[in-house]
């Protein structure tokens, strides 16, 4: 018993295993750690994008909507009493030609009628030119300008009752009673030559220089149209006569845009209502409102919109083709300006450089020959634009076979793109032709610049002269 009861009070203590360290377990560890390294410098470090330079061109708006200019003279009328129209509108009259009538009495009417008339008809070259309207209305018709319903209405209807007024006319021609007609109607003539208008807009003395802001304000405008039939007073305008086939038309514009189509001289401009197209002389006017403007002026066609105070137009303008390259690649970079004589330039060879000033160890003055690129030339200067990489203010460069030095100082910017074709950041010059708020239109195959297909890198922010480029 009391060997049992001493082997009950033994102690049973577990032997600890040694550490035993897997090879294999250890390389996971550090792969693992590496990979994580590497993510975390991958999301801190700015990443480089190339792009693939093409030709390319850029669509620009060039819609524009302006005011319509002319000369315009307004005919009042002499008496009060019913006009009755017999001129069709949007058309010309020559001096002498009868253009309304006015009836003092009121009784023209009814002496027509009691002369039993009967219908009037429409001929056939009416019959077409009301086809014309209706179709040219269809394809024009806009929700977002609704009034042009009613201008279309006030013209079909002012139509239908020239042509009654012209019958009308015909058979008071015919009346063997002259006296009595001359008592009942006045019959009245055009004084000079020019296109008849049956609408007035207070707009008809507008000189180009007093165009503003407010005259493109569509919800204050206002276009009175003058119906036949109806009664008038003495003084009231009877009807519009366009006397000069010179207009033109006037549009808001950016001043910087507009300078640019100031060079142009003559614009071609497709008019949106009936895709016309014609040449306009361009002048450019800054007006008291503080805003430009571009005049268009033109010598045809004018009664084509006498009809028009406004006009949608598009400006034809030569499309800039060239490289298309993203604005985030553009970027300024500043140069050393050197003399063409100072410079050695050797095509055979590949030697391009400069012989440059410097001190051997011994402290004695030397000069060396640095190879280098060159990044511009300016023909008008005749100076080349020269890296600071290789040269600093104040280096004395040397003439070849010469006792004449140069001290490095004048500095220009140059406008360029880094390219990586040979897999470091290599600083290109461009020349831009236009430019939108994305893309760029560069000059192609340009000395020192850009070629299609070239990669450069997509964001210059990303990139340092001469870095390496890691694909």
């Amino acid at each position: 018993m009391a060997d049992r009861r001493k082997k009950s009070n033994r102690k049973v203590v577990k032997m600890r295993k040694p550490l035993n360290l897997n090879i294999g377990m250890l390389i996971f560890v550090a792969i693992l750690f590496y990979v994580l390294i590497c993510i975390v410098m991958y999301f801190r470090t700015s990443h480089i994008v190339r792009y693939e330079v093409k030709e390319g061109s850029l669509a620009t708006d060039n819609t524009y909507r302006g005011v319509v200019l002319r000369d315009e003279e307004i005919v009042t009328l002499d008496t009060s009493g019913y006009v009755n129209y017999y001129a069709r509108e949007n058309s010309r009259v020559a001096n002498g030609d009868l253009v309304y009538a006015v009836d003092e009495t009121g009784r023209l009417n009814e002496y027509i009628e009691e002369l039993s008339l009967g219908e009037n008809t429409l001929t056939d070259r009416e019959l077409t030119e009301f086809r014309s309207e209706i179709v040219n209305f269809m394809h024009e018709y806009d929700s977002l300008t609704y009034t042009n319903v009613y201008d279309f209405k006030y013209y079909l209807e002012s139509t239908v009752l020239k042509i009654a007024n012209n019958s009308m006319l015909q058979s008071i021609n015919n009346m063997t009673s002259s006296d009595e007609v001359a008592n009942i109607v006045n019959l009245c003539y055009a004084s000079r030559t020019g296109i008849v208008s049956y609408w007035t807009d207070g707009y008809e003395a507008l000189q180009a220089e007093d165009v503003t802001s407010d005259i493109f304000d569509t919800d204050t405008y206002e276009k009175k149209q003058l119906t036949g039939n109806e009664l008038m007073a003495a003084g009231d305008a009877v009807y519009k006569l366009s006397t000069n086939e010179n207009w033109s038309v006037v549009i808001p514009i950016d001043q910087e845009r507009g300078a640019e189509l100031l060079e142009e001289d003559y614009i071609k401009v497709r008019f949106l209502k009936n895709q016309y197209e014609s040449w306009g002389k361009v002048s450019l006017l800054y007006n008291g409102d503080g805003n430009t403007y571009l005049q268009l002026s033109f010598t045809n066609s004018m009664i084509t919109f006498v009809s028009d105070r406004f006009l949608d137009i598009e400006l034809i303008l030569n499309e800039q083709t060239g490289l298309k390259i993203p604005n985030s690649a553009i970027v300024q970079k500043e140069f050393f300006l050197v003399p063409e004589e100072f410079v050695l330039t050797e095509e055979n060879d590949g030697q391009n450089g400069i012989y440059r000033e410097c001190y051997l160890e011994d402290g004695t003055v030397s000069v060396e020959f640095v190879q280098m690129d060159f990044y511009s030339y300016d023909s008008d200067e005749k100076k080349y634009y020269l890296d600071n990489s290789f040269v600093s203010a104040g280096d004395i460069l040397h003439r070849q076979d010469s006792q004449d030095t140069f001290v490095v100082s004048e500095r220009a910017t140059l406008t360029g793109v880094y390219n990586v074709n040979k897999g470091y950041a290599d600083f290109k010059q461009i020349n831009i032709l236009y430019s939108n708020d994305e893309y760029s239109i560069v000059k192609a195959n340009t000395d020192y610049g850009l070629r299609v297909y070239d990669y450069i890198a997509l964001n210059a922010d990303t990139v340092s002269d001469d870095q390496l480029i890691n694909d």
